[in-house]
């Protein structure tokens, strides 16, 4: 027990103070703002402007002409696993354009660096308010976006910046898209599953003649893999990528029991085999000192030809309680809300599950702060970027609340959203009945 504590301070202080942020010492010199060409997207008389923060986190901030007076700060998605480049916020400005033409000026940060760590992508994301205040003057409101994994940035975000130390509000509201909601602890186990479940009918990541690790792991430390590699891996043992035609009779048996098994479609079991790769890799090395934070012991996988030979001779792995503890600090969120908060999810996201928001409702509801969540779901099978007039409704939405301080219901978000489909030429997938049915496990 005295050394699963002494662990359990360790891996804490790492994230405390650096192994899943980055230490003062680190960070590089401010660069001022200078001008940028806006994305084609942002309508016409937009001006653009890149910078670097004193954290090493290089920005983005757009404004029209027809100012709104309000502010979109966006925390992105990954997280991305290299080193941060200056042109990379341009990408986000253009996804989320539709803001830009409702009015909004936006900015958005790479963050320090690549890789995971939920509390450092955070605080450069506040970083970046205080750089925009300063540099640009304090908007009418602030608003805070978080996108995929920036869903879980910019809800913790939200947790640890949205109160100033004198009482006033840094933000007014928050909206979390296709947001990881459920925190590091619950998010990222399916993916752990796949790799076990896929090492079993594959037994090629790693291959026999390669150097063995436990697959929660990832990679091992300082090993690389290419996409293409592990593409042309699955493609072996499956014939994803090859015509129907192509694929032998093993393939598609092997195919079918792992995708039986998870629940995942054809087309993004690469995507998520990648995750569990080389950010597995970053988690596990660079940000909880090698230890692990997964477990797949006592659980039962179902669906596949033979279960009972799946289950006897699958990899087991077990969480270091130290490991897993680390990441729940990092990345689980209390619910403790303090502002109006809108989320906007597809049912059927390939990427990021609904389940999640149910995970976020409940976390709201112990904290007995229900009445500050909306969340409204589409219909869409659509992760990266839904239907724009969505957006553009639930801001909307938002900016309602904030003034009448009625909060919005899914109904009424879809109605708006009728009324902005003509203009954006985007159909409107809003589903006002539909609530996920169970969190993640």
């Amino acid at each position: 027990m005295k050394v699963l504590r002494a662990r359990l301070v360790l891996l804490v202080a790492l994230v405390a103070a650096g192994g899943l942020g980055a230490p003062a010492s680190a960070l590089a010199q401010v660069e001022e703002p200078r001008a940028e060409t806006c994305p084609g997207s942002l309508p016409s008389g937009t001006r653009c402007w890149s910078g670097r923060a004193e954290s090493g986190a290089w920005y983005w901030y757009a404004r029209p002409a027809d100012w709104n007076g309000r502010l979109i700060l966006h925390a992105h998605g990954g997280p991305r696993t290299g080193d941060p480049e200056r042109g990379e916020p341009e990408e986000d400005l253009d996804r989320f354009s539709m803001m830009v033409a409702e009015g909004y000026a936006w900015a958005g940060s790479t963050y320090r660096r690549g890789g995971y760590g939920v509390r450092m992508a955070a605080e450069d994301t506040d970083q970046l308010r205080r750089i925009v205040w300063a540099r640009w003057g304090r908007p009418e409101r602030t608003l805070l976006h978080g996108q995929s994994w920036g869903g879980n940035v910019a809800a913790k975000a939200a947790e640890l910046y949205a109160v100033a130390t004198d009482g006033t509000h840094n933000y007014d509201g928050v909206l979390l898209t296709s947001g990881v909601l459920a925190g590091g602890t619950h998010a990222y186990g399916f993916r752990a599953d796949l790799r076990a479940v896929y090492q079993f009918y594959c037994a090629n990541h790693p291959r026999p003649e390669e150097v063995q690790y436990p697959l929660w792991q990832g990679l091992p430390a300082g090993a690389s893999m290419s996409r293409a590699d592990l593409s042309a891996r699955l493609q072996a043992c499956t014939g994803v990528g090859l015509p129907e035609a192509e694929r032998t009779p093993e393939q598609h048996a092997r195919l079918r029991n792992i995708r039986s098994v998870t629940g995942l479609e054809e087309a993004h079991l690469l995507g998520h085999l990648a995750w569990a790769t080389t950010l597995f890799q970053d988690m596990v090395w660079k940000r909880l000192d090698g230890h692990n934070p997964f477990s797949n012991t006592g659980r039962t996988y179902r669906g596949s030809d033979d279960d009972v030979a799946l289950n006897q001779g699958v990899e087991r792995f077990e969480a270091d309680p130290a490991a897993l503890a680390a990441l729940a600090y990092d990345s689980d969120l209390t619910g403790q809300i303090v502002l109006p908060t809108v989320t906007l999810h597809a049912r059927y996201d390939p990427t990021v599950f609904v389940e999640h928001e149910a995970a976020y409702a409940t976390a709201v509801a112990e904290a007995g702060r229900s009445d500050r969540l909306a969340q409204v779901f589409t219909t869409e099978n659509q992760h990266s970027r839904l239907s724009a007039p969505q957006y553009a409704a639930v801001l909307a939405a938002l900016e309602e609340w904030l003034s009448t301080g009625k909060r919005p219901d899914a109904a009424e978000v879809a109605r708006i959203c009728e009324t902005l489909a003509l203009r954006y030429r985007e159909p409107c997938f809003i589903d006002p009945a539909f609530r996920p049915e169970s969190a993640l496990p």
